[in-house]
């Protein structure tokens, strides 16, 4: 929310330096994102209020003319300039005026590019000055004519102390509603510096025929609407606001329209009642000659209305509705519809001021995704008492600045009176929850300076009755946290606790979760966040050809933000797929990871399973892009494998084998399951070509892995078992064996080391051998054998009989011969 400083002053007056309030009110729960200095740029001695003493023709040029300016100096100035709002005979215009050698902002160029303005000659008159456009001050995009000030702007004054001003910019979270306008912040600012607030007082000056007797109000459903104030305003002349309504408005962020809507923001912002302006005619009656009605009730479902934004919508049966005689004519809370919008033909206006329940206007706001100031407001809940006070405040302003006649009265439904909580309050609970302990005045002047009702009702007890404005607060702890805000977080002492600490117990599971991301890490790979929404086309791309997956079987968003995240997912796959390729287009490599939930519905159940999965995607060359390196081969299906080894063995997961696989998704061949002690950990392999080609994938290797997290943690261990190193040298051994193709490597491997005994420390596989020296049907594997002991050095005889002993059990149990 933007607030202007020159806005709050009228409510409250500023006694603190603006950076120290904005530290006070963030430190408040308000927190002050920016300061913004509007104009604090602008040169005082050489831009100032001026005005047009004389407008001549150009003449040399039928589109300029020659502007005659006072600006507080012993002698006019003579500028040329072809601002369309500057015609020839006009005199009394009030302007922004600068002279040589003032800096502005260069009205023709894009975006803010700063210049000196410089004497010179235009169409061979001189020119030394120049009447200003908003855009050229900064103040808006504006650059279609200049900016005229009001008549009673002083002429001469430096510009900077007429227009300047100071914005904040406040980030309030969801239950600060109360401080959603210029006088909720006011309030805020007066119980935090001890000053007065002056709250609006508006009078309803009404003529003729009383409201009441002009239009009827229905409230059928206060369950949702539990109040409804209409005005009646009538021979309304539209056109602009006045300049300092309007300066207000771009100040707080809004555009200018016209009076009439200006006024509706104007009070919105100002005491935080969301209006709406009708055209009274056309509006139309329940019954022929009747007068015309307002029905607030419950959409019909299917139910249709266009809004103002022209587009036409759908309500169901839970949405809420302002109706005529003949439909819907808003949606409340949140958008009026086009029919009865007010246009310049308007002359008679109904004022709608009322009080929405914020749950429905936050879904109705979410199911059409259409959100407005109104619905911001509404959404969060609003002060019931507010409506009569912003539709008289509203009319006052209409029948000065829009020349309306107000009808006497309000029509008023309120069948649902707001309640007003009364809270018992013992200063030793302050004194409990906060730290510190505040006498009984205190505590009451505190709650009593944000509009609370306090009564001393024994020795120190206080019976605390909260406002309307105030519903977020309903228990002590919550009086006590706006003792704490005012008194000042910062104030409060610095204490330890006395007692002991409570034992302290460590979650194993997060702390695996943890290890794992920083192996992987450490493997070079940087971690990933996705949504856990997604949606079945996505998913079907992992499986070409094959049938779409059925929605009945993934749990689905009732009211989802995108259609692209509509489903909570089963695979983290999909979502790496996308976002390497996304990566690749910038980096040309990406060794991604994520770890995340999936959301797996169970039978009979409402919330389903949520496992944890590890999905890796590697795309590119091994190698980093380098002065001095050559390009290497791409990533694939054994740098995902070893990074998987990498992290069982750091994990202390044992005893991991591998199986061959066949799935849609992955290159046959080149796929795997992975299993400990027969359990399944997850696949991985190379996506298929055809996946890879569905997520815009480069013509390459990609390799894909998902793994079971929570199985791998079941099973790691955070225990070492730690060894000495051998003091005695290692022997080496390499040994080539011929067996069939359908062998597993992983199979041989496990033999030659069930085999080796202690004293064989390491066997690794280096070369495979298909070719014209090996029989068909056959492959040559050879690994280098490594040999210690701990105790002694090793013979030749004793590492020839363990390597004997290797050979025979490959022969016996495999079939395996020796390479030649």
């Amino acid at each position: 929310m933007r607030v202007p400083i020159s806005w709050l002053k009228e409510y409250v007056d500023i006694t603190l330096p603006i950076e120290e309030l904005a530290e006070r009110l963030t430190l408040a729960g308000l927190e002050v994102e920016q300061i913004e200095r509007i104009g604090d740029w602008w040169d005082r001695d050489r831009i100032f209020v001026g005005e047009v003493a004389e407008v001549r023709p150009h003449p040399n040029a039928d589109r300029l003319v020659i502007a005659v300016v006072n600006y507080g100096a012993a002698e006019p100035m003579a500028v040329v300039t072809g601002a369309p709002n500057l015609k020839v005979g006009d005199r009394g215009v009030k302007v922004a005026f600068a002279t040589a050698g003032a800096r502005i902002i260069d009205g023709h160029a894009e975006g803010r590019q700063m210049v000196t303005l410089k004497p010179g000659k235009i169409r061979g008159v001189p020119s030394e000055g120049m009447v200003l456009s908003e855009k050229e001050l900064g103040i808006s995009e504006d650059h279609e004519g200049i900016l005229e000030l009001p008549s009673d702007a002083p002429v001469g004054t430096p510009l900077v102390d007429y227009l300047g001003d100071t914005v904040l910019d406040i980030e309030l979270t969801p239950n600060l509603a109360h401080a959603l306008s210029i006088t909720g912040i006011a309030r805020e600012v007066a119980a935090l510096t001890g000053q007065r607030l002056r709250l609006p007082a508006p009078i309803l000056r009404g003529t003729g025929e009383p409201a009441e007797r002009q239009v009827t109000v229905e409230i059928a459903d206060p369950d949702l609407c539990p109040r409804y104030v209409a005005a009646i305003i009538r021979n309304v002349e539209i056109g602009p606001s006045p300049f300092w309504m309007q300066r207000r408005l771009t100040l707080a962020g809004m555009r200018p329209i016209n009076n009439v809507v200006d006024i509706t923001n104007y009070v919105m912002l100002e005491i935080g009642q969301p209006l709406h302006a009708f055209d009274l005619d056309l509006l139309r009656p329940k019954a022929p000659g009747e007068r015309p009605a307002i029905i607030v009730r419950r959409a019909r479902s299917g139910e249709r209305m266009t809004t103002l934004d022209g587009i036409d919508r759908t309500f169901d049966d839970q949405m809420l509705l302002i109706t005529d005689g003949g439909g819907p004519v808003a949606i409340a809370g949140v958008m009026g519809g086009l029919e009865s919008e007010v246009t310049e033909g308007t002359r008679n206006i109904l004022l709608e001021a009322a009080s929405f329940h914020y749950l429905s206007v936050r879904r109705t706001s979410q199911m059409l995704k259409l959100t407005s100031e109104a619905a911001q407001r509404f959404g969060r809940g609003l002060d019931p008492e507010l409506p009569p006070l912003g539709a008289v405040r509203a009319a006052e302003l209409m029948s000065q600045y829009a020349r309306g006649e107000v009808a006497p009265g309000l029509v008023d439904a309120y069948p649902v009176p707001a309640e007003r909580p009364i809270i018992e309050l013992d200063p030793t609970e302050v004194e409990r929850l906060l730290g510190v302990g505040l006498p009984p005045e205190r505590i009451q002047g505190i709650l009593e300076s944000l509009g609370f009702g306090v009564v001393r009702t024994g020795r120190d007890t206080l019976s605390v009755t909260v406002p309307t404005h105030r519903r977020d607060v309903r228990l002590p702890a919550d009086l006590v946290e706006e003792v704490g805000r005012i008194y000042g977080y910062d104030n409060l002492p610095s204490t330890l606790m006395a007692e002991a600490l409570p034992p302290q117990s460590r979650n194993l599971s997060q702390i695996l979760e943890q290890r794992t991301r920083d192996i992987l890490v450490g493997c070079g790979l940087q971690e990933i966040i996705t949504y856990s929404m997604t949606n079945l086309a996505s998913v079907a791309r992992l499986f070409p050809g094959g049938p779409a997956p059925d929605p009945e079987q993934y749990i689905r968003l009732a009211n989802p933000l995108s259609q692209e995240r509509n489903i909570m997912r089963q695979t983290l796959q999909d979502t790496m797929l996308s976002t390497l390729a996304e990566t690749y287009r910038i980096a040309d490599r990406a060794m991604l990871f994520e770890i995340g939930r999936v959301y797996l519905p169970r039978a009979g159940e409402v919330l389903p399973d949520e496992p944890r999965r590890l999905c890796i995607g590697l795309v590119g060359n091994r190698g980093p892009r380098a002065w001095g390196c050559e390009v290497t081969e791409p990533l694939d299906f054994f740098d995902l494998k070893g990074i998987i080894e990498t992290l069982l063995h750091r994990m202390g997961v044992p005893r991991a084998s591998y199986e061959p696989l066949e799935s849609p998704t992955l290159q046959p061949g080149r796929a795997a399951r992975l299993r400990v002690n027969g359990r399944a950990l997850g696949t991985f392999g190379e996506v298929h070509p055809l996946v890879r080609e569905a997520f815009d994938l480069p013509a390459m290797r990609v390799a894909l892995a998902e793994l079971d997290l929570e199985a791998i943690i079941s099973l790691a261990s955070t225990l070492r078992q730690m060894e000495p190193i051998s003091r005695y040298p290692a022997v080496t051994q390499d040994l080539a064996v011929i067996v069939d193709q359908a062998v597993p490597a992983a199979r041989v491997l496990e033999v030659i080391r069930q085999a080796g005994g202690q004293l064989l420390r390491e066997a690794v596989l280096f070369d495979v051998y298909r070719g014209p020296q090996i029989p068909p049907g056959k492959v040559s594997l050879a690994y280098a054998l490594t040999y210690q002991a701990p105790d002694r050095t090793l013979t030749d005889e004793e590492v020839g009989r363990i390597q004997g002993r290797i050979v025979r059990a490959l022969e016996q149990t495999l079939g395996a011969s020796l390479r030649a």
